[in-house]
């Protein structure tokens, strides 16, 4: 990994950490898989800190950008999924 996750100087510790944590799930979707639940969990704490829809996708797009990954189409994906079932992109 050569790229840095997007950040808002304004979070706390603990939102970093979480946003952090959610981008690396989305990593893990596209690398080795991720268990549905485990996904949801992350992301529905990441719209904890990012409520914003267009704030949402502006930190996707840089995400996306640096990492290559697309965090839209992994959550688009777990959709259609059971919660259980691994995602893999």
């Amino acid at each position: 990994m050569n790229y840095s996750y997007p950040i808002d100087e304004s979070w706390t510790t603990e939102e970093i950490v979480d946003v952090v944590n959610y981008y690396s799930v989305i990593e893990k979707a596209y690398e080795k898989g991720i268990i549905k639940q485990d996904l949801i969990a992350a992301y529905n704490r990441y719209k904890e800190i990012v409520p914003s829809k267009s704030e949402e996708k502006q930190l996707d797009k840089q995400f996306e950008k640096q990492s290559g990954y697309v965090p839209f189409r992994v959550i688009k994906k777990a959709k259609d999924f059971q919660p259980q079932d691994k995602i893999k992109m």
